[in-house]
């Protein structure tokens, strides 16, 4: 089986580490000089000539990119196509719009830094982490078990399974809408001066907030819909606690603490139980 990774940064430099750790060879196709450092670190056997040579192909390229490059290329017939990028519709429904010759299955490892590139990926980055594959009636059965058996041997511990149109729904809350909070955050005045009056709440708050705009722009806007809700719900749930301190009202403001807290409990005691 000849495996191909298209997209060598972070995430794309981490499944061939990974994968090399596993004992398990794959090609790479990335900018030239990311390509000569994977092959100078052995991370990759070779260099992609001719991507119809490879059974499987994973993308790991932002969402255009990898749109462009399910749409464009030339795959061998019956090969597997997994992408890892964050958002799974848009990429679902382009790939859908005609036929393949390929076996497309969509994937997003639940796995990452608040850094980018190969320099910084990790062969252990994916150990114990959670893969999302979607399905829906035209994936083939095959091609994800195959590929579970790959992520498995990659470090992954845990499979989600759903389709494209609840796995946007759900990162719009869990990864989407946290960026944004994080990034908008840090926009404050308060923000500046603020050595020695930090501990471990302002590192987690702030943790995220740099994000690569060129990406993540393009991520918040092909699932819009999804991240506009949370993000109306946020804020009228934050106007609750505006409202209750404006009108210093503390009992309003210990019901809605507490509605927070055995929520935040609630969510722990779901996590334990999957």
């Amino acid at each position: 089986m000849k495996i191909l990774i298209v997209g060598l940064g972070l995430i794309g430099g981490s499944t061939a580490k990974a994968l090399r750790r596993a004992g398990i060879a794959a090609d790479g196709m990335d900018r030239r000089d990311v390509e000569k450092t994977a092959l100078a670190e052995g991370v990759i056997d070779s260099v992609c000539t001719d991507t119809c040579d490879y059974d499987v192909v994973i993308v790991a390229l932002p969402p255009d990119a990898a749109m462009r490059f399910l749409d464009e290329v030339s795959f061998r017939e019956n090969a597997i196509v997994a992408d890892f990028c964050g958002v799974k519709g848009a990429l679902e429904k382009l790939v859908f719009s005609k036929p393949r010759n390929y076996r497309y299955v969509g994937c997003h490892p639940m796995a990452g830094k608040e850094v980018s590139g190969f320099c910084n990926s990790s062969e252990a980055l994916f150990d114990g982490a959670s893969m999302i594959i979607t399905e829906n009636s035209r994936t083939d059965p095959q091609a994800v078990s195959l590929l579970k058996g790959l992520y498995e041997k990659i470090g992954f511990g845990t499979f989600r399974f759903c389709t494209a149109a609840e796995h946007d729904k759900k990162i719009a809350y869990t990864s989407q809408l946290a960026h944004i909070v994080s990034n908008a955050y840090v926009k404050s005045p308060s923000a500046s001066g603020f050595s020695g009056f930090t501990g471990g709440s302002f590192q987690d708050m702030t943790r995220i907030a740099g994000v690569d705009e060129d990406v993540w722009s393009r991520l918040y806007l092909l699932n819009a819909e999804a991240i506009g809700k949370e993000l109306a719900t946020l804020v009228s749930e934050l106007q609750h606690y505006l409202s209750v301190l404006n009108d210093k009202d503390e009992q309003g403001l210990k019901e809605l603490l507490k509605e927070g807290r055995l929520r935040k409990e609630e969510l722990d005691r779901e996590r334990k139980i999957l």
